[in-house]
């Protein structure tokens, strides 16, 4: 089947079908770089990578943008506290985010914009919107005027005069509506500026995205992705500068004009709970995979669907562990057998097709491990190369199974405590084979005590570190 994608905008599963089949276009919201990125960070840039990797089976030219925003009010104070510039904040969380990224496995965009990079270009869009008739300046600011854009809130799904008319927030004294937002804003003294036609300052947040995508990528893109806390203020607002920078607030079909496709990854908490510093429950990515294979977290982010919320919690962790412990036994047990140069089947295709439906296409591989163990175990190495090609082929696609099979199951040993473990498992086959069971149970107990777990299969035994 094609690929189908739920659009956000239109709320609905439609068939994609890019502008331009030659060069499909996609850009997602990246991090801003001011401290070490937390798990919810995390699943944005692994289903979407996920997406790259299945689009670039299918065009011949995918163009992924992935943002960095390294101007921002949070990164000013954290380099305030510590008395350094900016750009060496930013430098340093940019450089952890981007080998936690490749712990993940998550394969790099093919680019990657920078703010700071791209300040005139946000300047002159602004001065688009103005001309157009839907900003203006007061006070030393910019501000998107909201009631100039009828199709304001099509994608949150909000009707602009009912938030006009319940708005609690205190307006500022230069505002005409509540809902105006900033386009540009003077900068305090200690604070990073840039010249403008309106005096010294800085990008307010959303005219960032639509300035590096119009230089980037150009317009309209065909995919437009992120986490589902960025559909408003961030996106909405992002479509309304997007296409009224380019005079098009009346047409009926401006949306498109921007975007061609919107696409939102749910939630995720933590023990049932939102993350918040005052639960004290923020789980930083960094912290995470120290302590774990970066696919382990993979795994896991992608165990639900994507536009579902996600639980994270100890026992996801166990469950991803052991899936990935089961699939990398298969390969293990099957190394001698060289992989066909195979596709992956129908029923996953149509699994990660269908909106990228990754439990479902998880179960494929299951699927194809267990006739890689059946093939083993009747000496049909026909069926083991064929099974093992289309489990490498779907792997590649989710982005698991990129360590070697040997090494994940042994995990990080010393030399020595291997040897061990070696010549253990040898007595333990020797006394299995004499049915000298309590020498057998004396040696597992043995092996437990090292730390080590043994995985009894047709072809013998395998082990790995306790996790």
């Amino acid at each position: 089947m094609p690929l189908h994608i739920h659009d956000t905008l239109r709320r609905e599963k439609r068939p994609f079908e890019p502008r331009d089949p030659s060069r499909v276009t996609l850009y997602v919201c990246g991090p801003t770089v001011y401290d070490y990125a937390h798990i919810g960070n995390a699943r944005p840039p692994v289903v979407f990578d996920v997406l790259v990797r299945l689009l670039r089976r299918t065009y011949p030219q995918v163009i992924y943008a992935r943002n960095v925003t390294d101007v921002d009010d949070k990164i000013n104070q954290k380099a305030s506290r510590e008395g350094v510039p900016i750009g060496e904040v930013t430098a340093r969380y940019e450089a952890a985010y981007l080998e936690d990224m490749k712990r993940l496995n998550v394969s790099p965009p093919d680019i990657t914009p920078h703010v700071t990079d791209y300040i005139p270009a946000i300047v002159d869009q602004i001065g688009a919107i103005i001309d157009a008739g839907c900003a203006y300046a007061a006070e030393g600011h910019v501000l998107f005027d909201v009631s100039s854009y009828p199709s304001y809130g099509a994608l949150s799904g909000r009707n602009l005069d009912d938030m006009i008319a319940g708005a609690r927030v205190e307006v500022a004294p230069y505002k005409k509506n509540p809902h105006d937002f900033v386009l540009w804003k003077p900068s305090k003294a200690d604070e990073p500026s840039w010249p403008s036609p309106w005096g010294e300052g800085r990008p307010g947040w959303h005219i960032e995205c639509s300035a590096m995508i119009e230089q980037t990528l150009g317009l309209p893109i065909d995919i437009h992705g992120g986490g589902i806390d960025l559909v408003f203020p961030h996106h909405e607002n992002e479509i309304a500068q997007g296409v009224c920078a380019h005079g098009c607030a009346t047409k009926d079909q401006a949306h498109d004009e921007y975007a061609r496709y919107w696409m939102h990854n749910g939630f995720l908490t933590v023990d049932a709970e939102k993350m918040s510093k005052s639960v004290g429950n923020v789980l930083l990515l960094h912290d995470l995979v120290q302590a774990m294979p970066g696919e382990v977290v993979r795994w896991a982010l992608l165990s639900a669907h994507y536009r579902q919320p996600l639980d994270w919690n100890q026992a996801l962790l166990d469950q991803s562990r052991k899936a990935l412990d089961r699939l990398y036994g298969a390969l293990h047990r099957s190394a001698d057998v060289q992989a066909a140069e195979v596709g992956p089947p129908a029923d996953f295709l149509k699994s990660v097709e269908d909106d990228l439906n990754t439990p479902g296409a998880m179960a494929s591989l299951f699927a194809l491990s267990s006739e890689i163990e059946r093939g083993m175990t009747a000496g049909d190495h026909a069926s083991v190369a064929e099974a093992k090609g289309r489990l490498i082929a779907c792997a590649a696609i989710l982005g698991v199974l990129q360590s070697d099979p040997a090494a994940w199951l042994e995990g990080q040993v010393s030399d020595d405590l291997r040897a061990e473990v070696e010549v253990l498992l040898e007595q333990r086959a020797s006394a299995r084979a004499a049915k000298d069971w309590p020498e057998a149970d004396r040696i597992r107990d043995r092996l437990n005590a090292l730390n080590v777990v043994v995985m009894d299969g047709p072809q013998g035994a395998t082990w790995r570190m306790k996790g």
